[in-house]
């Protein structure tokens, strides 16, 4: 979508030029709508505001040549796999429109070869049956060979946090298993 009145937004690269069109980066925000920032943090305020008031959000987006914006994930959760970034939420996404399933997660996971690969946790719906050959099946021609998650864990229920996200620092617990 676009920003609301009063709010300046941005996408830019790590070196804080803004992105071409469609190219993901980090959003960043100005103006009087935007928080002020931490209370009684003023390690964090000095992580997330930079010197020009730009509040750095950590969410990757990217922005159209018509202006619009697209989520494509959190900087915390994106992964380099074979010299390339691999944004979860895009794989996500794909995911989610596998027959039967209900919740995904993707992670990365260290690997040898590539440096780090995506590993899907993926909750099926009750009485579908989901299987790790199924949901790779699917993504044949839907994402980039790099971005195809190398492993699939199909389980009854995917652990969530008291707010009721998914748990992902316990799902890379059980990928480390």
């Amino acid at each position: 979508g676009l920003p609301i009145h009063h709010i300046e937004a941005r996408v830019v690269r790590p070196d804080g030029t803004r992105c071409d069109p469609d190219e993901p980066g980090e959003l960043l925000l100005r103006g009087p709508l935007v928080f002020q920032g931490y209370l009684n943090a003023p390690d964090a305020n000095a992580r997330s505001f930079d010197a020009d008031g730009w509040f750095h959000t950590g969410d990757v987006l990217s922005v159209d040549a018509d202006g619009f914006f697209r989520v494509r994930g959190r900087l915390k959760e994106m992964f380099i796999s074979g010299g390339e970034n691999v944004y979860p939420a895009e794989i996500e996404a794909v995911l989610h429109e596998v027959p039967g399933v209900a919740n995904v997660a993707v992670i990365g996971v260290p690997d040898a070869r590539w440096g780090e690969v995506g590993h899907a946790f993926v909750e099926p719906r009750p009485g579908a049956q989901v299987t790790e050959a199924g949901v790779l099946d699917f993504l044949d021609g839907k994402l980039a060979r790099f971005k195809r998650p190398k492993r699939v864990t199909v389980m009854p229920e995917l652990p969530r946090t008291a707010s009721g996200k998914i748990d992902k620092p316990t799902l890379r617990r059980q990928a480390d298993e």
